[in-house]
This record gives C-alpha cells, sequence and structure tokens, in this order.
C-alpha cells in the first residue's frame, strides 16, 4: 500500500514536471504572449505589494523583539539587527513570500483555470486552434518567476524597517551600532541566496496550481478541491524544497569562492 502511494507520487511529480516544461518551452513559440505575462505580472505582483508590505512589518517587529528578548540575558542586544537581517534576507523573506502569494496568486490561479475547464472554454479554445497551454499556462509560470524576487525583495525591506523601528525608536538601541553591524555582517550573496530561492519558489507554486486548475474535474466541487489542492501543496513544496536549496546553494557559493 504504501509502495504503491510513493508510486503514485513519483508519477505525479514527473507528470507536473513534463507539464512545466512543454507550458514554458511554447512560451517562445508564435503567437508571442508577451502581453499575458505583462497582465500576470500585475496580478501575482502589484496586488500583492500590500499584503507582502503588511505581513513583512510586523514580521520583521515579532522577530526583531523575541531576538531582543534573548540577546538581552546574554548583553548582545548590539546583535539584533544583522541577526535579524540574515533571517529575513536568506530564510523568513523568500518563505513567507512564497507562502503568502501563493495563497493568494496560486489559489486564484487554480480556481480561474479550473472553473474555464469544468465551463468548457478552454475545449472552446481548443476548438478555435488556441494552444490553451501557451495561451493560458506559461504566461503564470513567467510572470511568477519574475515577481517573486521583487516581492521578497520588498519583503525583506520592510522587515527590515520594522526591525530598525522596534529597536531604534522602542527598546533604544543606537541607529548608527544597527546599521553598521547589518553592514558588517550581510553580503549581498546572503540577499542574493533569498532571491534565487524566490525565483524557484515562484516557478514551484505557479506549476503546482495551474497544474491542478488544468486538470480541474467534477463541476464546482472539483474547483474547490482543485483550489485546495493547489494551495496546500505549493506551501508544503516551499518549506520542503527551502532545506534543500539552502543546501544546493550553499555548496554553490563554497565552489564559486563566495562563501567559506
Amino acid at each position: 500500500m504504501i509502495l504503491e502511494k510513493v508510486k503514485t507520487k513519483i508519477k505525479d511529480v514527473g507528470e507536473v514536471s513534463l507539464f512545466a516544461i512543454e507550458s514554458l518551452r511554447l512560451l517562445f513559440t508564435q503567437p508571442y504572449r508577451w502581453g499575458e505575462v505583462v497582465k500576470h505580472m500585475e496580478f501575482i505582483g502589484n496586488q500583492s505589494v500590500g499584503i507582502i508590505s503588511l505581513t513583512s512589518m510586523f514580521t520583521g517587529l515579532a522577530l526583531s523583539f523575541q531576538i531582543y528578548l534573548g540577546f538581552k540575558l546574554v548583553n548582545a542586544v548590539n546583535l539584533v539587527g544583522p541577526t535579524v537581517a540574515l533571517g529575513i534576507t536568506r530564510e523568513l523573506g523568500p518563505v513567507l513570500t512564497g507562502l503568502i502569494v501563493a495563497a493568494r496568486a496560486g489559489g486564484a490561479m487554480a480556481a480561474r483555470l479550473g472553473t474555464m475547464r469544468v465551463n468548457e472554454q478552454m475545449d472552446a479554445l481548443d476548438v478555435m486552434g488556441v494552444n490553451t497551454k501557451q495561451y493560458l499556462i506559461a504566461p503564470r509560470l513567467v510572470a511568477a518567476i519574475f515577481c517573486m524576487p521583487l516581492l521578497t525583495a520588498l519583503f525583506d525591506f520592510m522587515a527590515m524597517l520594522g526591525s530598525w523601528f522596534l529597536c531604534t525608536k522602542i527598546v533604544g538601541l543606537d541607529g548608527a551600532i544597527f546599521f553598521e553591524k547589518i553592514r558588517q555582517t550581510v553580503d549581498f550573496h546572503h540577499i542574493g541566496e533569498g532571491l534565487i530561492k524566490s525565483a524557484i519558489f515562484g516557478l514551484l507554486f505557479a506549476v503546482i496550481c495551474t497544474y491542478q486548475g488544468f486538470n480541474t474535474k467534477g463541476g464546482a466541487k472539483g474547483v474547490g478541491e482543485a483550489t485546495n489542492n493547489g494551495v496546500v501543496m505549493s506551501m508544503v513544496g516551499i518549506i520542503i524544497i527551502d532545506y534543500f536549496l539552502m543546501n544546493i546553494i550553499r555548496v554553490l557559493y563554497i565552489m564559486m569562492g563566495i562563501q567559506k
């Protein structure tokens, strides 16, 4: 029983991977759908700015306060800034951004595509000679890849703004020391690690959610199940793959001589 489930999951991963490869390949065949890419970038990116800004600000506030309480016990409060900066840029920024955007934009992708499938709108496009994967899937995948690093950068900035506010305005740490410690500790490759992860997370949730929506069956109930499965699988996938990406990027940095 367990072996059969494992085989099924491996098969599903293979089907999703082939689905993504075929969809991305079709983006570079005529007719080009770059207008659709821009439209979906506006939906995924621009419409996520508000929720990313709000959640990142309070993430920075909460994380900084908890780290401050811990470091206060060992008289190391000046390390709050760099500790928060490393945690945000390398891990929390890309992961939380991925989870938030997967829930907001990924769920919407699955629902819209699922509705089109059960309403036979995709069948109508096929009859008209429109390649549905090129028209509906590929632009969403590319838009997610482009937008996620930008949203992660916004998350990092707003979270550090929240951290600065708490450290300097609430608990009374020195602002110059706060920024100097961050400058000494955080390098560009730390930020780049998070941005690389975020692009992969964007591709991951977009592929999973569009695949679920594209293969929806069973009417309105099927749309709900596809949306739920897409969001849940995306969130679980982001958390799991983050661990492996962390180690892969670290090894690559060591091989390139960027990090010891």
